[in-house]
């Protein structure tokens, strides 16, 4: 397995899926790879543990060095969001449109970059406007394993 960022076009800008960086035991090259791409924020949907078991604990810090945007709403695996990752959900998404918006790029991760950070893509597209079957389809044409749960494509597609 290896670390891959699989894009699709959102408003003028590009909304990407991928894996935790560090899941494959390379954080280093994988972060490179997520610089290198050139997101205006990225979205990590992991848990905290996920995250410093993969040696991916500095993530944001080591974003933030490189310039990007960073926000954690951490999500539980084959979950929706709850709680105070909810209550900051609003916020994230406006910020990931706007970047879009202006033609720049959003990456979401989660563990696997399948369940979680496909739901929360195609909850993006929704709001951003387009329909939900739709904006489902062209996700899963780049990443056919987005969203992973009926609860999640119900979260995903209710604005």
């Amino acid at each position: 397995m290896r670390f891959d960022i699989f894009s699709l076009s959102a408003g003028t800008g590009e909304l990407a899926l991928a894996p935790l960086p560090g899941r494959f035991g390379d954080y280093s090259g994988d972060l490179a790879r997520v610089i290198g791409w050139a997101p205006g924020l990225v979205l990590s949907m992991t848990e905290w543990a996920e995250m410093q078991g993969a040696g991916a604990g500095d993530l944001g810090r080591d974003l933030g060095n490189a310039g990007i945007d960073w926000v954690h709403l951490p999500v539980r695996d084959f979950d929706v969001p709850t709680g105070k990752t909810l209550d900051v959900w609003p916020d994230a998404s406006r910020r990931a449109q706007a970047v879009l918006q202006q033609g720049g790029r959003v990456l979401i991760h989660c563990y696997g970059g399948c369940g979680r950070s496909g739901m929360a893509a195609a909850r993006i597209l929704v709001e951003m406007g387009e329909d939900p079957a739709p904006a489902l389809a062209r996700l899963r044409q780049v990443r056919p394993c987005a969203i992973e749960t009926e609860d999640q494509k119900l979260w995903a597609i209710r604005p």
